[in-house]
């Protein structure tokens, strides 16, 4: 008489450890996301406001009601047909460097200064500059949805010379958020006080939103203003947005727009982990 042998329960399988003994990049972000995903549906209602409806105010302030009084010169407002059409992709991506540097400033620094969920996190088989990486891929999500969400609310107001406009300008915005994140978040690594980033922000963040081409064209700051503003990395994220949403896109200009956004992301980038490795030592 045959006899039936006892069915073994069946494994799950585990991905196969890295050969360090510490878990792979792509492994670990999965790992941490359910935590930063939680992190996000707690704390969204408290920014709310300054996320989404702090921008649509700007928008109906600044390009509906003050824009009626505005002439509509193409020649002068840099292709755009009206104020409104000028100043919403330059708000839009002025809005990604904020919301990218408020979610790399205190909630970077809280990690390793207050509540330390960065230690928890290293004391597993993820390596810190993993954890460097996944906090910024979901502050880049972040970034993008919001932008996403401000695009698609200026849509109906006919601001977008094609259809693909709103897509390829929301690409220009998200990399303009990540950019400035990985700046900010090496930034909160290197400082010993949250007073630092009071600084930071009234100094060159406010500034930069005031003087970088989001309300007016830079030409109105004089030649030596002009030149200054165009160095840094927001002009290139206000540019190439406005380009792409208007679809007046002038590609050496692009390229060069393109260039200094992405290479700044990179040098952001190694800042940020090294500056994370360096605190995660000390």
């Amino acid at each position: 008489m045959a006899t039936t042998q006892p069915t073994q329960p069946a494994q799950r399988t585990r991905p196969a450890p890295h050969p360090s003994g510490r878990l792979s990049t792509v492994t670990a972000v999965r790992r941490m996301a359910p935590y930063w995903l939680t992190v996000s549906l707690r704390t969204w209602r408290g920014s709310v406001v300054s996320a989404f409806l702090a921008p649509i105010f700007y928008v109906v302030a600044m390009g509906v009601l003050l824009g009626g009084f505005i002439a509509s010169d193409r020649a002068r407002l840099e292709g755009a047909p009206d104020y409104l059409s000028f100043i919403v992709p330059g708000l839009v991506a002025g809005h990604a460097m904020q919301t990218a540097v408020a979610d790399t400033s205190w909630p970077v620094f809280s990690n390793f200064k207050w509540n330390r969920v960065y230690d928890s996190m290293v004391a597993t088989p993820i390596a810190v500059r993993q954890v460097a990486f996944a906090h910024l891929f979901f502050v880049w999500a972040r970034v993008t949805a919001v932008c996403a969400i401000f695009d698609l609310v200026v849509a109906p107001f006919g601001v977008y010379g094609s259809w693909w406009g709103p897509f390829a300008a929301l690409a220009a915005q998200s990399l303009t958020g990540l950019t400035f994140a990985t700046l900010m978040y090496g930034y909160a690594c290197r400082i010993e006080t949250d007073a630092a980033f009071g600084v930071v922000f009234r100094l060159a963040i406010f500034p930069l939103f005031l003087f970088s081409g989001a309300f007016f064209p830079v030409a109105n700051l004089g030649a030596v203003g002009e030149r200054v503003a165009q160095l840094t990395p927001l002009w290139h994220g206000v540019n190439l947005s406005r380009m792409l949403s208007l679809d007046t896109v002038d590609l050496s200009t692009a390229a060069i727009n393109l260039a200094v956004l992405l290479a700044v992301a990179v040098l952001g980038g190694w800042w940020a982990v090294s500056g994370l490795e360096k605190r995660m030592q000390s």
